[in-house]
């Protein structure tokens, strides 16, 4: 149970299944083509999971985000907090502004919001910049992997020998590593992010 932020193939995104994206990726397909834009059509297959890949991405938003919004309330615009916070779909294009698609999601009730991976990326490196990230964050988020480095110690040990701005708040710094991976996701491998 809980808020998962999965990557999606081919089929789940182009498929009209229960649970499907297919509603979302024709209304996208539609304003990208109203704002003349090409369709959104090279979508990558999943393929078998292999641990490291990078093939798939899928974190578990379990930390408070209350350090997080204080955060990106001081650092950043309310215009590049709803960019970086108020997504529903992310998706590997660069998009000059946010679109709001007349579709229901899982999580909304009346649009679905979708961001560009190179926009989010870019606001999520600079607050990655303000609190200093380590280098040794997980890169591969295929299984939970930034999670488990975050909640279960890891980064907690890494903040007893190198302490710094981003071990003064490790959920913050969790959901500052989780955009920033899942933009990179997205733009690595061309495919879809969105909550589940």
């Amino acid at each position: 149970m809980g808020i998962y932020l999965v990557s999606v193939g081919a089929e789940d995104w182009f498929g009209e299944d229960e649970g499907g994206w297919g509603e979302v990726a024709s209304a996208l397909n539609q304003e990208l083509g109203r704002r003349g834009l090409p369709p959104y059509v090279s979508v990558p297959e999943e393929g078998d999971f292999v641990r490291g890949s990078g093939r798939a991405f899928e974190e578990k938003l379990i930390p408070s985000m209350d350090g997080f919004v204080a955060l990106c309330q001081a650092q950043l615009s309310r215009e590049e907090v709803e960019t970086l916070c108020g997504w529903t779909v992310l998706v590997p294009l660069s998009l000059d502004e946010d679109m709001w698609l007349p579709v229901d999601s899982r999580y909304t009730e009346s649009s679905t919001m979708v961001a560009g991976a190179p926009q989010v990326l870019a606001i999520a490196e600079r607050l990655a910049a303000v609190i200093g990230l380590p280098a040794e964050t997980p890169e591969m988020c295929d299984n939970l992997d930034l999670t488990m480095w975050f909640m279960d110690g890891e980064a907690k040990e890494l903040a007893a020998v190198r302490p710094g701005a981003w071990s003064d708040d490790l959920d913050a710094a969790f959901y500052v590593a989780l955009y920033l991976r899942a933009a990179q996701h997205s733009i690595r491998r061309g495919c879809p992010v969105v909550y589940s």
